[in-house]
């Protein structure tokens, strides 16, 4: 009796322990370390939910480079991106965390290099002259110098994250195009449309010179732009106003997020 007993007690056993290990779901392997590099559009200016340890950087829990932390969970995750930063704020104070062992890096930058805020303020209280004229300037500087800062700031990051993979976020166009329109000029909402499509061409060839990604998002954003209707960019805004044209938190999760979760 004794004897029956163990075996079906040791029969139970392995019945449980087989059906325990066909219905445990595998765990998931970490993702990647994580580093996210930038300006205002990788720091989530304009998508609220903001991070108050961040300052004046206005980095947002609705930006896409939380998005992708919250859906991936890597290994490891920082965030350097601030408002405003150019070329330069990057090499010099965003690189910090990035090591050998980096996994993905991700950054939009570029933008304020070539004036992107003073473009905008100068079409919103310029004349159309004013506004083709700094917008002239600003795909000049693009075209001539941006290249050389991008290059360094490209090779500052591969030399201190060798084995990560660098998606490079460009930006979307600003207007919807041949739509009324209560604002600003047709001849303005062309010109700064075409003057994110001059960034975004040297963005991208400069980042397939060094083996980067771009991530394009004027696919996503398309439909999306201001006079759309379905707007996922502020216009103007009198406070704060360093949302002004800038995504909103359902441009980071419907524009930005997509571009970067199907190229990391």
């Amino acid at each position: 009796m004794r004897r029956t007993t163990s075996l079906s007690a040791l029969t139970t056993l392995i019945v449980t322990l087989a059906f325990g290990l066909l219905w445990t779901t595998p765990a998931h392997a970490a993702g990647p370390a994580y580093v996210a590099l930038g300006d205002s559009y990788s720091a989530g200016n304009g998508a609220g939910n903001y991070d108050s340890a961040s300052g004046s950087c206005h980095r947002s829990f609705s930006a896409y480079p939380y998005l992708w932390k919250n859906a991936h969970a890597p290994s490891s995750f920082a965030d350097t991106s601030c408002s405003g930063a150019v070329t330069t704020d990057v090499t010099n104070g965003q690189l910090g965390p990035l090591n050998a062992s980096t996994g993905l890096v991700s950054l939009t930058i570029g933008g304020n290099d070539a004036g992107f805020s003073d473009v905008m303020t100068t079409c919103v209280v310029g004349s159309d002259t004013d506004c083709v004229n700094r917008v002239n300037q600003a795909e000049t500087y693009a075209r001539n110098t941006l290249p050389a800062r991008l290059d360094a700031t490209y090779n500052a990051i591969r030399a201190k994250a060798p084995n990560a993979k660098v998606v490079v976020l460009g930006y979307p166009r600003v207007y919807t195009l041949n739509v009324l329109c209560v604002g600003l000029s047709d001849t303005k909402h062309r010109k700064i449309d075409e003057a994110a499509d001059v960034l975004d061409g040297v963005i991208a060839a400069r980042a397939a010179a060094h083996g980067f990604v771009f991530g394009d998002v004027r696919g996503t954003f398309n439909g999306h732009e201001l006079c759309s209707g379905d707007d996922w960019l502020h216009s103007l805004v009198v406070s704060p106003s360093w949302e002004s044209y800038h995504p909103t938190a359902r441009g980071h999760s419907s524009g930005y997020y997509p571009v970067l979760n199907a190229n990391s």
